[in-house]
């Protein structure tokens, strides 16, 4: 496996439950994966001679985020099967070709032009409109290497903040709710889907995610069409995220696609019968894929490292009911925004399931806690003073 954070150490523990040994390549020693798998390689993305040892020494190549360096991805597939492949990665890796994908597959997506010079972004703007969001075609996620337009005249100020890199200029969407779609599709061409799962944002990060809403269940054929085709399209191997748009007149865009396990199916875990990790270790390894059943509605909860700033969150606070299933990454520094953990409930139903994790995830907050200790402290007014 290429990367090791938290997708990576998910996917570690599941194949560690087939039965598989996990070989490691991450530049970082401490990251969350190493703390799960059998071998660990450290050393750069960019080391030929050591992707190479890497890639020799193990029977498929699979990785834990998108953005590991296409050099890597490709020399690893001389060696051994690379799932997803190297020409997947050239696909999604670049925002503007995975949109020019979606757009020859004949798929709705956010209207965009391509900006690399102060023309195009003039074209840009007076072709696409105005709200916009002006992304870097490559890395960013999270809301990272994004600047919004809200005029014509913030459009050159807003690619000076992103250093004038090759970027998309996608039309601003006018949305009521984000979907994921997790679709997984094996070697002989057998897909299996987790959703269409609910997400609910806080400033460009998933906030929390449910599973099922039953408003949403009209779409599922239309959402699960989309999802085969852009696999079968992409020959993809593995598994993947589909990320949607549903706008207020009901229109389905796609927004961008993750090959990868994605941090919106983290609640598969307990609330499906094969989990999007499980399933993506079948399907990198040729195994049949697994029941995509649900088990129970969920809902999951990020947990950021804003939790950590005052003291460690109290988890004993948290984990009060008994659904409440808490899960943490291992990550050795907690930072405002980075994703350290992540809570899942179950319930009778999804929307009940997100007001139990939000109302668990605010317990664990230790000025929450400070504050509603000394409450308890004061003095209460009685009778008898």
């Amino acid at each position: 496996m290429l990367g090791g954070g938290q997708l990576g150490r998910m996917t570690a523990l599941a194949a560690a439950q087939l039965g598989y040994r996990v070989h490691l390549f991450s530049p970082r020693a401490d990251c969350p994966a190493s703390q799960v798998c059998d071998i660990r390689t450290v050393a750069d993305y960019y080391d030929a001679e050591a992707i190479a040892r890497f890639a020799q020494a193990v029977d498929v190549v699979t990785l834990e985020f998108e953005n590991v360096p296409a050099i890597a991805t490709q020399l690893a597939s001389q060696y051994a099967p690379m799932r997803p492949s190297a020409d997947v990665l050239q696909t999604t890796q670049n925002r503007l070709r995975e949109k020019r994908f979606l757009e020859a597959a004949g798929i709705a997506c956010t209207p965009f032009a391509s900006v690399s010079t102060p023309a195009e972004l003039a074209a840009a703007v007076d072709r696409v409109g105005t709200p916009a969001v002006l992304k870097t075609c490559d890395s960013g996620y999270d809301g990272k290497g994004q600047a919004v337009v809200r005029s014509a005249d913030q459009a050159d100020a807003a690619w000076n903040r992103l250093d004038q890199l090759p970027a998309i200029y996608e039309g601003w969407v006018e949305y009521q709710r984000e979907l994921s779609l997790l679709v997984a599709r094996s070697p002989s061409g057998e897909i299996a889907f987790h959703g269409p799962i609910a997400n609910d944002h806080v400033d460009h990060i998933l906030d929390v995610a449910m599973f099922p809403l039953a408003e949403l269940e009209p779409l599922w054929d239309e959402v699960r069409d989309v999802g085969r085709t852009i696999v079968e399209r992409l020959e993809l191997v593995g598994i993947c995220c589909v990320e949607f748009f549903l706008t207020g007149n009901g229109r389905l865009l796609v927004n961008e696609i993750a090959p990868r396990p994605h941090n919106s199916g983290h609640l598969t875990i307990e609330a499906c019968r094969t989990s999007q990790f499980e399933q993506q270790v079948r399907a990198v390894c040729g195994l049949p894929l697994g029941s995509t059943e649900l088990v129970s509605p969920a809902a999951m909860a990020n947990l950021l490292g804003d939790l950590w700033q005052t003291d460690e969150p109290n988890w004993q606070a948290a984990l009060t009911e008994g659904d409440v299933r808490l899960h943490l990454y291992g990550k050795t520094e907690a930072r405002p925004g980075r994703k350290m953990g992540h809570l899942t409930v179950l319930a009778d139903s999804a929307p009940k399931a997100a007001r139990i994790a939000r109302q668990a995830r605010e317990r664990l907050d230790p000025s929450e806690v400070a504050a509603s200790s000394q409450r308890s402290t004061e003095p209460k007014l009685t009778r008898e003073n």
